[in-house]
């Protein structure tokens, strides 16, 4: 009975080491593979975790600059942060915050280039659209229309999208393109929210065209109420 137990143990062992001869190597760089998947892996989000704790105090740096009022220290701060942290959120909101003060102190050339680099290399579209929007007003200010239509020119989400129409009717009738304006207009006149502020004040410039939105327009609530063909049997 022993010998028979010896003679099978002896056959798995051969049997083992035959499989692993043909297939050890492989088995052995799929390990690695993987195992080195999962260190890259946790680095990553290593790194990631370190590139935003950084980033964060290099923001404070930023925000104190803002504080005191100290535009060499601002300059800086801003600089080394897209240098170091350009592709972290605390870089976009520094940049943002840095276009503000730039434009509150009379630099508005810095201004302008702060919020152009938010608006190039921002991955989240919020800060894309925020300083794309701000960068447009700047350049309305400027009479610079063209560049202000271009930094209008992309795409919006619905959050910011009836902002960027009423910028671009300013923009429009500032260059004496009532027709367009009001297009323009309508279209954030439309996207608001009826209990917003800012659509009074889109309707005072719809007003001053000689249209009444309240009368002249259908509310998002009502085009959404009327049926469509499909549904009546209707045909268009």
């Amino acid at each position: 009975m022993a010998k028979h137990l010896d003679l099978e143990e002896q056959e798995q062992l051969a049997e083992l080491k035959h499989f692993w001869k043909q297939y050890g190597d492989r088995i052995t760089w799929a390990l690695l593979l993987v195992l080195g998947a999962v260190a890259a892996w946790n680095g990553y989000h290593y790194w990631q975790r370190s590139q935003a704790a950084q980033a964060a105090v290099m923001y404070d740096e930023v925000e104190r600059a803002v504080q005191s009022g100290e535009m060499p220290r601002l300059d800086r701060a801003l600089g080394d942060m897209k240098e170091r942290y350009g592709g972290t959120a605390f870089a976009q909101q520094a940049g943002l915050l840095a276009a503000k003060t730039y434009y509150d102190k009379g630099n508005v050339d810095a201004a302008r280039s702060a919020l152009s680099w938010v608006a190039g290399k921002s991955s989240d579209p919020g800060y894309q659209a925020i300083a794309n929007l701000r960068l447009a007003g700047l350049l309305l200010e400027a009479k610079a229309y063209d560049e202000a239509l271009k930094a209008l020119s992309g795409s919006f989400s619905s959050d910011f999208a009836a902002l960027a129409a009423d910028r671009r009717g300013d923009i429009l009738m500032a260059q004496g393109k009532k027709a367009e304006a009001r297009s323009e207009y309508e279209k954030a006149y439309k996207a608001m929210d009826g209990r917003t502020e800012y659509r009074r004040l889109v309707e005072v410039k719809l007003n001053a065209l000689g249209v009444n939105p309240a009368t002249a327009l259908p509310s998002p609530a009502a085009v959404a109420a009327v049926p469509s063909a499909s549904a009546t049997g209707v045909k268009p």
